[in-house]
């Protein structure tokens, strides 16, 4: 004969945990036209040399501003469908990443303003994202063994002390505070970072016992 399973409760605990973002990562960059290729990807180049040295000028180190995408492609027009070559065209983004956020403006202003005509993305982030990844999954087996007990007492069980089934549940992925393809240039654009949120959510399974 099969000695009868225990009785247990099984429940979900969730939890977030918010903090100030410390690191902004932008991607901008130059988008250029024209008839021939090799004035394109020397006005690209210049462009984008002009845009390097703003941002190391403000205080980026060189190590935080990496290529994200360069291409050339061709362009066409279509006539009754047939295509006709027009010339080309070469994008150069970069990834820009600040520890300072307040400067996340006047970063975008200056790249604009030395020639910087697409930014691509803003967002904000923490540097050290595990801490709070730990402290919402604390807040949520916390949440969850208070749902427990509150169900053994009214049922009139006890709880076991540990469970016996811990499972952490897929959370969202990180917000984008801002996204953008074609930003014109603004006077110390007012970026906002507002805060940072992380959830946790996990499944739970107590034991009861009279």
């Amino acid at each position: 004969m099969h000695e009868p399973s225990m009785p247990y409760v099984e429940v979900t605990g969730e939890a977030t945990a918010t903090a100030v973002p410390d690191q902004a990562v932008v991607v901008l960059g130059t988008v250029t036209e024209g008839p021939e290729l090799q004035p394109v990807q020397a006005e690209n180049a210049a462009i984008s040399a002009r845009v390097i040295e703003s941002l190391l000028q403000l205080g980026i180190p060189r190590e935080n501003i990496q290529t994200q995408d360069y291409r050339i492609e061709p362009r066409y027009d279509y006539q009754n469908g047939t295509p006709i070559f027009r010339g080309y065209r070469a994008t150069h983004l970069l990834q820009v990443t600040t520890g300072n956020v307040e400067q996340t403006g006047l970063l975008v202003d200056t790249a604009v303003a030395r020639g910087a005509n697409v930014v691509s993305s803003i967002r904000f982030a923490v540097s050290r994202p595990e801490l709070y990844e730990n402290r919402a999954l604390e807040l949520a087996l916390r949440n969850a063994g208070q749902k427990a007990a509150t169900i053994a007492r009214t049922l009139g069980a006890v709880l076991s002390p540990l469970p016996g089934f811990v499972q952490e549940l897929p959370r969202a992925g990180e917000p984008v505070a801002f996204a953008a393809s074609e930003l014109a240039p603004s006077s110390a654009a007012p970026i906002q970072p507002g805060t940072w949120s992380l959830r946790a959510a996990v499944r739970v399974r107590y034991t009861l016992a009279r």
